[in-house]
This record gives C-alpha cells, structure tokens and sequence, in this order.
C-alpha cells in the first residue's frame, strides 16, 4: 500500500508543477491595466481596464451604464443580455477586450432620443415587469427574438426568451409584449 503511493504521488508530481508554471506565464501577460476601445450605443469609448474585466462590468464600473444589470454572473439568468454586433449575448461571460471592434447595443442605445422602442412601449402596455430588475435583458432578448424570427408562437417565444429569468413571475405580460411587437413585424 505505502509502494503504491508514492508511485501514485511521483506520477501527479510533474504534471502539476508544470501546470503551475504555465498559469505564472500565463498570468504576466494578462497582467495590468491597457487601453481598451469599444462602440457602445454607436459612439466609440475608451476605458483603461485590466484585459479580464467582463463585458457587464465595463459597462457598468468603467462607462456608468448601470441599465444592463448583473443578476447572478453565471450566465443563467439573463439580466446582463445585450446585443453584439445585432446577436444578444450574455454581457457577463465575455471579457471587454474580446468586444473591440463590435457594435455593442445596451437598453440605453435602444431609444432613439424620447423616442422608445416598439419593445420598450410594449412592456409599458402590458406591465411586462414587477421589480424591473430583469426587465432590461428582458427588452434585449425580447428585441433579439423577434428580429431572428422566434417569436412566431407564444411556445417558441416561451422556448428562444427561457434563459432569461423573473423571479417576480412576469411571464405572461412578457410574452404579451414581445408577441405583440412579433405581430407588427
């Protein structure tokens, strides 16, 4: 048994002292603030921030554009959502440096001045909030949906709207307001 052990302990020793090595190489190039350029709403901005900083946290610690909420930072709940180059994306999962040189669309770019969106004065119409926290990423994927063509039925808009999440349950003035938007499409 003790034989057996150390062989075992001989065999994880290398692997992971090179693994070790990688991630203190990896880590001296990613380190440091830089200079970061992104078009936001149509105007390009500039920010100093380190290269791991998440799309959602530019937004919302480096430019002040707190509309785009960070509900859970995994992924799964929708509230970060925001357009990149014309597809929504979850804004937390992907890194700032990553979205230079895109389009990036937040729910403050989507009014034309006093001007709401159809989705916007849709959700108005058919209360399609409670809190409002959701109700930003709700817009965005809501706007997505009907613009890639999923929103034909209230299943497949119940189906392609599912990763975002309201916890005050919403859903069905949501789904109002996103199939009457669909219906004038």
């Amino acid at each position: 048994m003790k034989q057996a052990g150390g062989i075992l302990g001989l065999a994880l020793a290398p692997p992971l002292v090179a693994q070790a090595e990688r991630l203190t190489a990896y880590s001296k190039t990613v380190e440091g603030v830089t200079s970061l350029q992104l078009k936001i709403n149509g105007t390009v901005r500039t920010i100093q921030a380190e290269p791991r900083v998440t799309l959602l946290d530019a937004l919302r610690e480096y430019m002040d554009l707190t509309g785009t909420k960070k509900g859970c930072d995994h992924g799964q709940c929708g509230a970060c959502t925001v357009h990149v180059d014309g597809r929504r994306i979850n804004s937390c999962l992907t890194l700032a440096v990553m979205q230079q040189g895109k389009e990036i669309t937040t729910i403050e770019g989507l009014a034309k001045g006093d001007d709401l969106h159809p989705m916007q004065e849709a959700f108005i119409k058919h209360d399609g909030f409670q809190c409002g926290y959701c109700t930003p990423g709700q817009i965005m994927s809501g706007v997505a949906c009907v613009k890639e063509g999923h929103a034909s039925s209230d299943d497949q808009t119940r189906e392609w709207m599912s990763g975002n999440l309201c916890r005050c349950g919403a859903y069905p003035n949501i789904l109002a307001a996103v199939r009457e938007v669909a219906g004038k499409a």
